[in-house]
């Protein structure tokens, strides 16, 4: 009877690993899921972006160091080595497109352009679908982390390669970006 006792002790302890273990798994697989939804969405940017250029280029060719930041940021996403690098880039291919946008602004005709209106409106949805991905992706880490940290599965999440993941955050030149007001301007 001891004997079927501690068998039975082992067996619910080995039933719990396996547990812990799998919703580990199943919340990584999450988590990487919705950065693979931000990255469907920033590739879809990452290829409109030379056509919002060479748009704007038409209108506006002295603005050379816009330009050229733009396409440094889209060599940056392609050079990345990692998750964290490539986050990084993509803050800063957005801090361009905001460049890019201003610059637009001090162009009536290129507003006007039906291409670049086609090329903005794009360029709006893709940039609300990235923010509604980014918000699942830090939802998704947010739980994975807060699984890995938590008792029992801090005791072996370590030992099976789960570990803390970085949250999708806004960098200090984007953040700077975003806390401006908007000119808004009524009239000619």
């Amino acid at each position: 009877m001891e004997f079927l006792v501690i068998l039975g002790v082992i067996g619910a302890l080995i039933l719990g690993l396996i547990t812990i273990y799998n919703r580990l798994v199943a919340l990584r697989q999450n988590r990487n899921n919705a950065f693979a939804d931000i990255d469907v969405q920033l590739k879809q940017r990452f290829d409109l972006v030379p056509n919002l250029v060479e748009t704007v280029k038409g209108y506006a060719a002295h603005e050379k160091d816009t330009f050229e930041q733009v396409t440094k940021m889209r060599a940056k996403i392609q050079d990345a080595n990692n998750e964290e690098e490539r986050l990084t880039a993509e803050a800063g291919l957005g801090n361009a497109l905001v460049n890019l946008n201003a610059v637009a602004e001090n162009y009536p005709e290129l507003k006007a352009d039906q291409n670049f209106q086609r090329l903005m409106a794009e360029l709006s949805d893709l940039e609300n679908k990235i923010g509604a991905a980014r918000r699942f992706f830090n939802n998704a880490t947010s739980e994975y982390n807060t699984a890995v940290q938590q008792f029992p599965a801090n005791l072996i999440a370590g030992s099976f390669g789960f570990q803390q993941e970085v949250f999708y955050e806004v960098d200090e030149a984007e953040r700077e970006t975003i806390e401006q007001a908007p000119d808004v301007k009524f009239g000619s």
